[in-house]
């Protein structure tokens, strides 16, 4: 569960359109859509209609469809309310509870016989919620959570809000989702895009995904109509797992370079001064690194330690501090300025690697 892109029927985009992203996000290794079926703006002849054999074709694809729900949800699509069933038949893997359930409901949904998980809006749980909801022992492993989309602009939530939700569900072991917007085609009426954060409006897919699993979110959804095929190459391209740093070259050592482009994990004894690899002495092997460019040193320089440091030969930070000019070590590229707020979330275990720009 990694990447995820989001259509609304009867609004947008035509049926070929739909029907010709759902193809290229799957060639791209997209596996989960968000559908809504209750938007006012939304011709609900046309949706009517075609919602029924987008989900036959996504099925297809094995695609997990998910569908925010209310009571008049299954009434529109012609199903007794609570068919889950139903859903699962038209190709339905995860409902988002949207309103009109209570937690009582929303426990005995997530112990469906029909494998139907459950996902909750993650922006607007709370404890008290949760306290509740305990009460009626919900499955949780059958249980994940979506953070909202905002339309207009100044409403997408604060970053540490998302943190603070995201705590609860972890505490719960329930996964976080989220939406980054597009800058192709923005979903009517306002058209001004539909991030999770305020921070990411008019933000490309790449630079506000990376983000957000830098956050511990488990899968990134564009939520706009019709995210461009870059839009969505861009989004695959990304490891949830793995924080990307834009950095600029300060040489053409090929060893150095060879380095550069390996996946790190933070050393888990956190230095005060600078991110340590774990992995580069290792990876390293029977190169040797000899002195160049040793200078001073700044904030967001990566380093690689060179001969003259023994056995500490290959060793790779990135530093979070200036300091002095060392013979010992050598400047090899920089953390670009735009993603030095990256840095923070860099923490013991976490793992990153480089996007060389040339």
């Amino acid at each position: 569960m990694k990447y995820g892109f989001s259509v609304y029927f009867g609004l947008d985009n035509s049926k070929e359109e739909n029907r010709k992203l759902l193809e290229d996000a799957h060639n791209l290794g997209f596996t989960r859509i968000f559908t809504s079926l209750h938007i006012p703006e939304a011709n609900y002849e046309v949706l009517k209609k075609e919602v029924r054999e987008f989900y036959a074709l996504a099925k297809e694809y094995d695609m997990d469809i998910i569908s925010d729900i209310s009571p008049n949800t299954f009434r529109f699509l012609d199903l007794e309310d609570m068919d889950l069933k139903g859903l699962k038949d038209m190709g339905v893997k995860t409902i988002r509870i949207d309103f009109g359930y209570s937690e009582e409901h929303i426990a005995q949904m997530s112990k469906n016989e029909y494998g139907m998980k459950i996902q909750l809006n993650a922006s607007t749980i709370t404890e008290e919620f949760f306290e509740k909801l305990d009460r009626y022992s919900p499955d949780y492993h059958n249980i994940d959570a979506l953070h909202n989309f905002y339309p207009r602009v100044g409403t997408g939530i604060s970053e540490e809000c998302m943190v603070q939700k995201n705590a609860l569900l972890k505490k719960r072991g329930i996964k976080a989702c989220a939406f980054v917007q597009s800058k192709h085609r923005k979903r009517s009426p306002l058209k001004d895009g539909l991030p999770t954060l305020e921070d990411h409006r008019n933000k490309e897919v790449k630079e506000a995904a990376n983000h957000l699993f830098a956050l511990g979110n488990s899968t990134v959804f564009i939520g706009d109509s019709l995210p461009s095929i870059k839009e969505l190459q861009d989004l695959a391209s990304l490891n949830p797992e793995v924080i990307e740093l834009d950095i600029q070259l300060k040489t053409k050592d090929e060893v150095v370079v060879r380095l550069l482009k390996e996946v790190y994990s933070a050393r888990t004894d956190e230095a005060r001064d600078a991110i340590r690899a774990s992995e580069s002495r290792l990876i390293l092997k029977e190169d040797v690194i000899y002195p160049f460019h040793t200078i001073e040193k700044q904030y967001g320089d990566i380093t690689i330690d060179n001969k003259d440091y023994f056995r500490y030969m290959g060793e790779l930070q990135i530093l979070l501090s200036d300091q002095k000019k060392d013979d010992r070590t050598n400047v090899v590229a920089s953390i670009l300025q735009k993603d030095h707020y990256l840095l923070k979330y860099i923490h013991g275990g976490k793992k990153f690697h480089f996007n060389i720009n040339e």
